[in-house]
């Protein structure tokens, strides 16, 4: 799924799919993972149902899950060539819309 053109609740249902297949891979029935995660078994239900969580039970699924190096780059502001920085400069400058011939 390209993310980019997916919708909010199409990006949650992506990721919880993605959490359940860890789980069933690592063989944790729904149960063991709320334990570890120190969640309800509802909570991680609805996770993988819906997506619908907070961010705070998605850490914990992930942290128990063992991926939280998975999230280490997310969001890292990356270093650009001195030519990206150069482009992104221009097209941060304040232009003006040209003057109206009619005045």
């Amino acid at each position: 799924m390209n993310f980019m053109l997916a919708s909010a609740p199409e990006i949650l249902h992506a990721l919880s799919e993605r959490l359940r297949a860890h789980r069933l891979a690592q063989g944790l029935p729904q149960r063991e993972l709320a334990l570890r995660a120190g969640l309800s078994l509802g909570a991680v239900r609805k996770l993988e149902h819906d997506g619908q969580c907070s961010l705070e039970t998605l850490l914990r699924v992930v942290q128990a899950l063992g991926l939280m190096a998975e999230l280490e780059p997310l969001f890292v502001l990356r270093p650009l060539s001195i030519a990206q920085m150069e482009k992104a400069e221009l097209a941060q400058k304040r232009q003006r819309a040209p003057r109206s011939k009619w005045r």
